[in-house]
């Protein structure tokens, strides 16, 4: 719990060096140091720094193995056989393998250790759900660090039932947790119940409810999600810490969501002004100060913190060379580039810049560099609003909704490119361009209640879609946002057969699974099946 604090008060390695003594033989201490050197490489993406973090998590694994009873948990034995620092070492154990799991995603460039994460994934799963059937049990009996287990356990039940209810059912089976189900309002239920009390998972269980409310649910949701609960769990830890570069940031993503972008700007100048000792937590302020800088069509701003990303950040070059681009190409033609830069040769360097995690290229990247390679043509025809584009897969557009002037500004600069289009010989990309813009007029126009229009622009891209010839994500996502406009309108007997149009008549296209996740949120609000047949049934972890 002290190097926790340590933590919280950006003294990293005080916090290291206060745990590194007893992290061979202390599973806590082993846990706690593990998970902070995990934070650290998945913030870097450096590879030393995956691999190290990987070999101290496995080490801490291998120190819960020692604490474990012998037989194993899956219905063998009952709550009375357990010692308390059994179940301890399971839930230890538990955390351990969800943690490699996600390390293995980000190191491993084969499917067959893809599908080994998967798996540790799966059997996490089961320990968490054998620990709640035992902890419910009568024979259960408290022990003295209770608090601390069952702290342990709403964490893991939590996070899957969370995670598991975003999960649209096709990508459950891809997982292999077909007959697992989650429960949304159980699993946030858990993890509120892990924050509210004093034990060692409960930062754990408030920042990965901060993560929810203002990255998952808003980016993979429909947009509009309540983030009151966000603020009154930050704001106990922001008042205890006020100088702590996590819930600074987190204090200008939620001020951000809310439209306030000035606001946002000056927490995430805070949150990087808190601390120097990790870099890493600038790069996470750089991300959104980029977008923030965007949203108010500062471009040359956007550049110079995607140009940061770029030369410090290894997550994706390709994605950030791309953005460079992208705000470049938002200048107009006369304005002088910084740093002598020009678009055209950033979009050409994007494809050469790919990368694998996991094997696959993050879906932004593919986004990013397919869009790119037109530029590769001898005569390249630019592509009309790419930054409002990219904007628009991360949900920007939500963001920009909150406020009247933003979307007034955004949608005269969809309406000068528009004009532009008209007035440009004709060419193969016409209609696919055409089609971009109506899509983010479309959400424009939705923002400023201008409802008829909006809904025009939506049925012309469904129209076109024999036309369309390369921007084949657009149809599905039309059909989504003219679904969302009639839930705004309170028809959602008209929006749940749009929803099963997208979801079930396209294939293969940009960003899929992204679009599937809004889907099945909406879905989920309108407490429509995914599909016109029952929805799986599973055992939930409840």
């Amino acid at each position: 719990m002290d190097a926790l604090n340590l933590f919280l008060n950006n003294r990293f390695n005080e916090s290291l060096d206060l745990l590194r003594p007893k992290s061979q033989e202390n599973m806590y201490h082993s846990l706690v140091y593990s998970t902070i050197l995990e934070m650290q490489a998945m913030m870097t993406f450096e590879p030393d720094d995956i691999i190290h973090a990987g070999q101290t998590m496995k080490q801490a694994q291998e120190i819960c193995q020692r604490f474990r009873k012998k037989t194993s948990l899956i219905n063998k034995s009952g709550a009375e056989s357990y010692t308390e620092v059994e179940l301890h070492a399971e839930v230890c154990y538990a955390e351990c393998l969800l943690q490699r799991a996600a390390l293995i995603f980000l190191q491993d460039e084969n499917m067959i250790n893809f599908i080994k994460g998967g798996m540790k994934v799966r059997n996490s799963y089961l320990i968490y759900r054998d620990l709640n059937t035992i902890m419910q049990s009568n024979a259960f009996q408290k022990g003295e660090s209770h608090a601390h287990l069952q702290g342990g356990v709403s964490l893991g039940i939590g996070a899957f039932n969370l995670t598991l209810s975003l999960f649209p059912p096709r990508i459950l089976k891809i997982l292999e947790f077909a007959g697992f189900s989650g429960d949304k309002d159980f699993g946030l239920s858990q993890l509120h119940e892990g924050a509210a009390s004093y034990n060692l998972r409960s930062l754990l269980c408030v920042m990965l409810l901060l993560c929810y409310y203002t990255f998952l649910s808003f980016i993979l949701g429909t947009g509009e999600e309540d983030i009151t609960e966000a603020d009154s769990l930050l704001q106990p830890y922001l008042s205890r810490y006020p100088k702590s570069a996590i819930f600074l940031f987190f204090a200008g993503r939620i001020e951000e969501i809310k439209g306030n972008i000035d606001e946002a700007i000056h927490w995430f100048e805070d949150g990087c002004s808190a601390q120097q000792s990790w870099k890493q937590f600038h790069h996470m302020c750089y991300w959104e100060l980029m977008w923030c800088f965007a949203y108010k069509g500062m471009w040359k701003v956007a550049y110079f913190y995607a140009d940061l990303l770029s030369k410090e950040n290894r997550w994706s070059k390709a994605m950030y060379v791309y953005m460079k681009a992208a705000f470049l190409s938002m200048l107009p033609v006369e304005e002088p580039r910084p740093f002598g830069e020009h678009e055209m040769e950033l979009f050409r360097l994007v494809p050469s810049l790919k990368q694998k995690i996991a094997g696959k290229s993050p879906p932004t990247e593919k986004f990013a560099i397919r869009k790119a390679r037109r530029y590769q043509a001898k005569d390249p025809v630019p592509l009309p609003v790419p930054a409002l584009e990219m904007m628009y897969l991360w949900n920007g557009f939500s963001v920009i909704g909150k406020d009247a002037k933003l979307t007034e500004d955004t949608l005269n600069t969809l309406c000068a490119a528009e004009n532009r289009l008209l007035q440009e010989p004709a060419n193969e990309y016409l209609e696919d361009d055409t089609c971009s813009i109506l899509l983010l007029k479309g959400l424009c126009l939705r923002h400023q209640g201008r409802l008829a229009q909006a809904e025009q622009c939506f049925t012309h891209i469904c129209q076109r879609e024999k036309k369309i010839k390369f921007d084949h994500h657009l149809v599905p996502n039309a059909l989504l946002e003219l679904s969302l406009l009639y839930m705004q309108q309170r028809r959602g007997e008209d929006a749940i057969p749009i929803l099963r149009r997208a979801k079930n008549n396209y294939k293969n296209y940009s960003m899929e699974s992204r679009t599937l996740f809004r889907i099945h949120a909406a879905l989920s609000k309108l407490k429509a099946p995914d599909s016109e047949e029952n929805s799986i049934d599973g055992a939930s972890l409840s």
